[in-house]
């Protein structure tokens, strides 16, 4: 059977990834769970105001818990962020994005920036530790 519909022009053309995604998923979930102005107002104190601007904190802090959930290495968790939109929804991101978010190099510069005490607190905030290896 021949599909007939008519297309008025006003569909989307792009939607936001929360219209898109399955709101049942494990990451979609947890990102409400999860109090992103508390980590970044606590890392805040970390960045300069000066100089090349940083990547977004929310960003940054988003892919230490994504590394540890998927057991990832940070250029794996970095490539997987490209291609997966829990992921990108994840990080705050609105629309899909088809760029890396970052090099992989700056996830160690991160965890230098904020120090074990800093890593310790983003995996504590929903016990990511805890949380059993998943696959992708």
């Amino acid at each position: 059977m021949v599909d007939k519909r008519i297309f008025s022009g006003q569909e989307k053309l792009f939607t936001t990834l929360s219209e898109m995604l399955n709101p049942k998923h494990p990451l979609y979930k947890l990102d409400d769970d999860i109090l992103w102005e508390e980590l970044e107002d606590a890392f805040l104190p970390h960045y300069s105001h000066t100089g090349r601007r940083a990547k977004p904190i929310r960003l940054m802090v988003s892919l230490l818990p994504l590394k540890q959930m998927y057991d990832l290495s940070d250029e794996s968790v970095v490539e997987q962020w490209v291609q997966n939109p829990y992921f990108q929804y994840f990080s705050g991101e609105e629309t899909f994005r088809w760029d890396f978010p970052c090099a992989s190099s700056d996830l160690v510069h991160l965890r230098h920036r904020i120090g074990e005490k800093g890593v310790k607190k983003i995996l504590k905030m929903r016990e990511f530790s805890h949380l059993p290896k998943l696959r992708l």
